[in-house]
């Protein structure tokens, strides 16, 4: 028997500024439960702000529960000491999830932006707008780290969900499959 809703939580890992979005998905609709940041000081010690990313992200399973968490893979950029420091960001973020038994799974920015707009080049700016129509969102953030992360969440509800039937639901032919999934057909 399938859940009736699954919660994701999605990151994109930061040593300064972590976003996070929490989604619901209930019968293929999917809703925001939350967006936002967790900010940290850059004069604080850089362990210091690992234990905190590791606390907080414990912190918003243990408030939402959720079933499974999608995490902001690193963009290989030219600066090989601001990879070190956001693969630590992530991987703090990683162990914290896995330590409450939830699975993990990595998307590039460009899967990211290719599961949510269409085009894997997309900006910051495109990527918050078609966010705002899948989602029928009003407010902008404050932080694009936080859409970013709210991104991971729905990329990961695309790349997961069946576009099979669910077991029972055999149909016989196109034209049954047609009846049952209107909104599946796409028109010209």
């Amino acid at each position: 028997m399938e859940k009736p809703s699954k919660i994701i939580l999605g990151i994109d890992p930061g040593t300064v500024i972590m976003g996070y979005g929490i989604i619901r998905v209930q019968h293929d609709k999917v809703s925001l439960l939350r967006m936002s940041v967790l900010k940290l000081s850059s004069k604080q010690d850089a362990y210091e702000r690992l234990e905190q990313i590791h606390k907080s992200v414990q912190e918003i399973i243990g408030l939402f529960r959720p079933d499974a968490c999608a995490i902001e893979a690193p963009f290989f950029g030219k600066n090989v000491q601001s990879m070190l420091k956001l693969g630590r960001a992530q991987g703090v973020a990683i162990a914290a999830a896995m330590q409450a038994g939830l699975t993990v799974t990595e998307y590039s920015p460009r899967k990211i932006k290719q599961a949510v707009t269409g085009k894997g080049n997309a900006g910051k700016e495109q990527v918050w707008k078609m966010l705002q129509r899948l989602i029928q969102l009003q407010e902008e953030p404050e932080y694009f780290d936080a859409s970013d992360a709210l991104a991971v969440a729905i990329c990961h509800h695309f790349q997961t969900r069946s576009v099979l039937p669910a077991a029972g639901e055999k149909v016989k032919s196109w034209d049954e499959f047609i009846a049952k999934n209107p909104s599946r057909v796409a028109s010209n």
